[in-house]
């Protein structure tokens, strides 16, 4: 029997704090993973892509994840799939989970705890695209530090509104703008046109940025890239997307204590993660094992 668990049982069983956890120990233990992950990435002959990451491992975890994302930019939800869930003794399909819930929540909290990790004392929060992985983003980072002022810039007006009446915030009219006033900028975009350049920002900043994750996409300048202290998840993953320069240090090395990151209150950092298959696998696992506690999703034979 398969544990089949949609959106609505994902949002009922997850929560940052225990999320935020399962990533943490993931990026100390996920490079003691002799087998590497894969993207796998095509163009389609229709306005999307299709992408696949697999396999999912973390040392401990007796389980495995493969997961299948259309990613359709236009569409709402732009971002529709599967994560299977596999287990590691016998290959049974343990879970069928709702990809875009899974990739928002360990998209949304690792960028939290990358930015947790890099950013200085400032607390003015900055977002530029509101959608669900920046919800995530601010919703991990307010788990990890105190918050100040946060603002927001969207294309769609009606969508910053509301992000920023959720969060307590304001709307700004640029990109631009939101660097200008703040000390910590969330950027989650799908942008082919860098949104922020060197100009735009001040000593001490620091950046996420999501929008990395595919050829062409580009949120942040190469002068603001090159001028800053870059952070990735994966170098090998991150080359091979080809939007970034060579990091100077992964988030696990930062983790472990292998790197410092930020050294002075006024270094420049980005992180710039692509997404790894093994936080597919942290979240999924997460998920499935409460579900199976509290009785979570509901099951079906896909044999019969």
């Amino acid at each position: 029997m398969t544990l089949l668990l949609t959106r609505g049982d994902l949002e009922a069983v997850l929560e940052p704090t225990a999320c935020l956890e399962a990533l943490r120990h993931g990026f100390s233990t996920a490079e003691r993973v002799p087998i590497a992950g894969q993207r796998v990435r095509t163009d389609l002959p229709f306005p999307g892509t299709a992408t696949a990451l697999i396999p999912g491992l973390l040392p401990g975890f007796p389980a495995y994840t493969v997961k299948v994302n259309a990613k359709f930019p236009g569409a709402r939800p732009a971002l529709r799939g599967v994560i299977c869930l596999h287990s590691g003794t016998d290959g049974e399909l343990l879970a069928l989970l709702d990809s875009a819930t899974v990739t928002a929540w360990r998209t949304g909290l690792a960028a939290a705890l990358g930015t947790d990790l890099l950013a200085g004392r400032g607390e003015a929060v900055g977002v530029v695209g509101a959608g669900a992985q920046a919800e995530l983003m601010v919703r991990g980072l307010a788990a990890l530090r105190p918050r100040g002022d946060l603002v927001v810039h969207d294309t769609s007006a009606d969508r910053a509104a509301q992000f920023a009446a959720r969060h307590g915030g304001r709307v700004l009219s640029s990109a631009a703008e939101v660097a200008r006033v703040a000390d910590i900028v969330l950027a989650a975009t799908w942008s082919r046109e860098p949104l922020l350049h060197l100009h735009d920002t001040g000593p001490g900043r620091h950046f996420t940025s999501l929008g990395v994750d595919e050829p062409g996409k580009a949120e942040l300048a190469p002068d603001l890239r090159d001028a800053a202290l870059l952070v990735v998840d994966d170098r090998e993953l991150a080359a091979g997307v080809g939007v970034l320069r060579e990091a100077d240090a992964t988030l696990g090395e930062v983790v472990r204590g292998e790197h410092p990151g930020r050294t002075t209150d006024t270094d420049l950092t980005v992180y710039a993660p692509v997404g790894m298959p093994w936080q597919d696998l942290a979240l999924a696992w997460t998920a499935y094992e409460r579900a199976e506690r509290e009785g979570g999703g509901r099951r079906v034979d896909l044999l019969a």
